[in-house]
């Protein structure tokens, strides 16, 4: 296999190699290692680790494929590696992005003061698909709505860190985050150890602290579940991962009942009340009675029972309302807003479609925008103009014109690569980062998190669902 003699950091910016072509200041010892492999060690690496990989069973869901549903996510072993410095900026924006973001959902369904004070218009509020009218006038327990909240994180060719969005329901993926670590620990062990890397492995404690944290006061060890759609969701591998590593039940909205106004599990012992909820299923689908009346999912009166104190829930329902795609614009006016700061991470520059101006610049540079949907997920309902066929292109704009509100674009990012093994070569992929977030008594950012690759030459879309793989990440 050719290492890295020929490899070509082109005009990106690279994660691990400088544009001359010499390792970054903490990659020294990981590309040295690589290139004083014999021949073909490094493929036989790869393969061993996806080996493990499927025997350990990290496999998600792939709708609507004809050649089964079981997929193992792809992983390549050259991991992507953070400085100590970026870090730092990374952590201490994340940090103030959620705290003013979850400000600002308070403030949102209770006393509007960020309306009345025109920071934002009212009508992209109330307008917005993922706002909860059943949340109006109500404080969650320890005043906390967004306890998991997974940010995604660009870096452009300049090497500014951007935040590319917020997720801020049920973002998924810290899975593959501790199981890649695993893995990697075992194909460079030696490297691993002496660039003295900051450990993931507690985010499930922290998790469990956060979790018991929300538990209503009175109780000294709460009964806490992680509640999942069930086998067919694309992340249900994570679901039952995480309630392991947690030591909680995992449930689905068939073990759970509503009786003399608090949640019991049904067990095979009767009823047990249960305390806290980790719910992985969408608002939409989590209470018959006061969202989608068809939903087989959730729980009936979980909502009632959650208004009245007697069960806690993360994420809080009704966090969308933040991560609407549109609303993401605003967020450097919220953090300025709560906080009396500027944003330590900034956001991409975004159009809003519903702005006449704005709309008219997005329709005439199609080409050269990357154009989304308000509160789609997953890579889909989006338009990566610069790839698009003329009809594509035309076919969005129509959308945009039909629904302005629902639309937002943001110039092409010429995202960062790191190298990763193509073949018998290795070769530049765009990468983006998503760090989890959880806030309990403190606001605990995991060092590192999901660092997603783009696998298809050239391609800048990196989600599993299309096509996307993921590397470990470490954080110096």
């Amino acid at each position: 296999m050719k290492t890295f003699e020929s490899y070509d950091p082109e005009d990106y910016y690279d994660e691990l190699m400088d544009a001359q072509g010499t390792p970054r200041p903490g990659a020294q010892l990981l590309v040295e290692k690589i290139e004083s492999l014999p021949p073909g060690e490094l493929a036989l690496r790869q393969k061993a680790a996806e080996t493990l990989l499927f025997k350990m069973g990290i496999t998600f869901n792939v709708y609507g494929r004809e050649e089964g549903t079981e997929k193992i996510f792809p992983f390549d072993i050259i991991p992507r590696i953070v400085s100590a410095d970026d870090w730092q900026q990374i952590e201490s924006g994340l940090k103030q992005r959620i705290f003013a973001l979850n400000e600002f959902i308070q403030d949102i369904y209770n006393d509007r003061k960020i309306l009345k004070d025109k920071v934002i218009p009212e009508d992209l509020i109330f307008s917005s698909r993922t706002y909860r009218k059943a949340c109006e006038g109500f404080t969650p327990p320890r005043r906390i709505w967004c306890h998991v909240t997974g940010t995604d994180l660009v870096r452009d060719r300049d090497g500014t860190i951007y935040v590319l969005e917020d997720n801020l329901r049920c973002p998924s993926g810290v899975s593959y985050v501790l199981e890649n670590r695993q893995v990697l620990k075992r194909t460079f062990p030696q490297v691993f150890e002496a660039s003295r890397v900051r450990p993931v492995d507690d985010y499930a404690s922290k998790l469990l602290a956060m979790l018991e944290h929300l538990a209503p006061d009175h109780i000294d060890s709460p009964t806490i579940g992680v509640l999942t759609p069930g086998i067919y969701n694309s992340a249900y591998f994570e679901h039952s991962f995480l309630s392991q590593q947690m030591g909680v039940e995992l449930v689905e909205g068939q073990d759970l009942v509503v009786s003399d106004g608090y949640v019991h599990m049904l067990t095979t012992k009767g009823l047990r009340r249960v305390d806290v909820l980790y719910r992985r299923i969408d608002d939409d689908f989590i209470d018959p009675e006061v969202f989608r009346p068809d939903s087989l999912l959730g729980v009936k009166g979980l909502i009632d029972v959650y208004k009245s104190g007697r069960i806690a829930l993360a994420n809080a329902p009704g966090t969308g309302i933040a991560d609407d795609k549109v609303i993401y614009a605003y967020v450097p006016n919220i953090i300025e807003y709560y906080t009396g700061e500027t944003a330590i991470l900034p956001n991409v520059p975004t159009y809003i479609c519903r702005d006449k101006d704005d709309q008219a610049y997005v329709l005439e540079n199609l080409d050269q925008l990357v154009v989304k949907a308000a509160n789609e997920s997953g890579g889909y309902g989006m338009l990566v103009g610069p790839h698009a066929t003329d009809a594509e292109r035309a076919a969005f704009a129509e959308k945009i014109k039909a629904e302005p509100r629902n639309y937002m674009a943001q110039p092409t990012i010429s995202l960062s690569r790191v190298p990763t093994i193509v073949g018998d070569s290795i070769e530049g992929r765009h990468v983006d980062l998503r760090p989890y977030v959880i806030f309990g008594e403190e606001i605990y950012v995991q060092p590192g998190g999901l660092t997603r690759v783009a696998l298809r030459k050239g391609s800048l879309v990196v989600n599993s669902s299309q096509g996307g793989g993921s590397k470990d990440t470490w954080v110096l």
